[in-house]
């Protein structure tokens, strides 16, 4: 079998998706893409595809390695997010040969369900109480939301305040059984990190997300962990697992690395096996679309340590929930939880017209510019 051709697709709200095809009609997809970078991320796939066309794409991890390391110059978000396409493209057209999921190619499974949850409240927090509520009557036992909007680096009594109030009605709302997520989404000085995390130990989350930007030292990302009994994960902005040496080594609870970003399948997993080690759970972020979702799934289903599942249905960048699948049980959340993909490959069938549909009109989604209110930059 030879890899024939490599096509991408901008397709809404914000996500890219990529498509290998082989000589024996095999097709395998994938979803290649850095959130308002989809077109830098595009650039690099078809730059990367005279590595792939003409090659056995069933040499998956040799592949791999061509990928990531066939360039002086490696890493980083978008030549890695390019890399995690090609992997779950690859992974795809593996299982399919093979007539398996991609689960089972990789050891099998070792549960029969994964808990997801799902997002409340938006950049700008609000109304939490009842969009909690509204997901718990939905089936959904865990919740996660931003803790503030833009924050300044010292900020005052009453902004602690805040995100400590709107914390308490998550918890009400999800009542002692339910699982409350706290991100950060590095908006937040370690200083206030410190002080918040404390404060937050009341509610008891099941993780605050991100505390401080990814790019500081590890040693202050752990007086974070070092701050409280508050478990920490972080991840979303990492894209190796040497990257992820150092905050595990910090202490972290819970690493968080996004299948559309770090390396695809063959990368999570080995995030997944180095967190083991040092007693960590692995929740890959997945806030993208249903392909990165169903590559996810079949990491979370052969990880041990897997905690739980991020997911984007009803997630406030998503508008309408565009759906690109034929059909969308096989990733669907039923009362908060995935069942086992059974379906070959990454379990799921694209609806490629609707695809090719979406690509005509395609997208330009770019990260919000937050400032503060005295004019300087914040971030988002």
């Amino acid at each position: 079998m030879k890899v024939t051709a490599v096509e991408t697709f901008l397709v809404e709200p914000r996500w890219l998706f990529l498509k290998v095809s082989t000589d024996e009609g095999v097709t395998g997809w994938g979803e290649p893409v850095v959130e308002g970078r989809a077109e830098t991320v595009r650039a690099a796939v078809h730059e990367l595809s005279e590595l792939v066309i003409g090659q056995d794409p069933l040499r998956v991890e040799d592949l791999w390695q061509v990928l990531r390391r066939g360039g002086f110059y490696r890493g980083g978000p978008v030549l890695s997010s390019a890399l995690s396409g090609y992997d779950h493209a690859l992974w795809d057209i593996a299982g399919k040969a093979r007539g398996l999921p991609v689960h089972e190619l990789l050891g099998g499974p070792v549960r029969d369900r994964v808990r997801a949850y799902s997002w409340v409240g938006g950049d700008r927090p609000s109304g939490v109480f009842d969009a909690v509520a509204q997901q718990v009557a939905s089936g959904f036992s865990a919740v996660k939301m931003n803790a503030t909007a833009e924050m300044r680096p010292i900020a005052s009594p009453a902004e602690a305040a805040a995100v400590l109030e709107r914390a308490r009605e998550a918890r009400e709302a999800l009542g002692p059984d339910g699982e409350l997520a706290i991100d950060f989404h590095g908006r937040v000085s370690p200083a206030m990190a410190r002080r918040l995390v404390r404060m937050l130990e009341e509610v008891q989350p099941m993780f605050v997300e991100e505390p401080v930007l990814p790019e500081l030292p590890a040693e202050v990302l752990a007086s974070v962990v070092q701050a409280s009994t508050v478990p920490i994960a972080t991840g979303e902005r990492l894209f190796s697992r040497w990257e992820f040496k150092p905050v595990l080594d910090a202490g972290v609870a819970v690493v968080q690395p996004d299948p559309s970003h770090a390396g695809g399948i063959s990368e999570l997993r080995r995030i997944g096996s180095l967190a083991e080690i040092y007693g960590a759970s692995i929740a890959p972020h997945c806030p993208l679309g249903p392909i990165s979702l169903a590559a996810s799934l079949q990491v979370a289903f052969t990880t041990p340590n897997f905690l739980i599942q991020e997911q984007s249905v009803g997630m406030h960048y998503n508008g309408t929930d565009p759906t690109y699948l034929v059909d969308m049980a096989p990733v669907r959340v039923v009362d908060g939880w995935i069942a086992r993909p059974t379906g070959p490959g990454l379990g799921v069938e694209v609806d490629e017209a609707a695809v090719r549909r979406a690509a005509e009109v395609g997208h330009s989604w770019r990260s919000p510019i937050w400032r503060h209110d005295d004019g300087a930059f914040a971030e988002w």
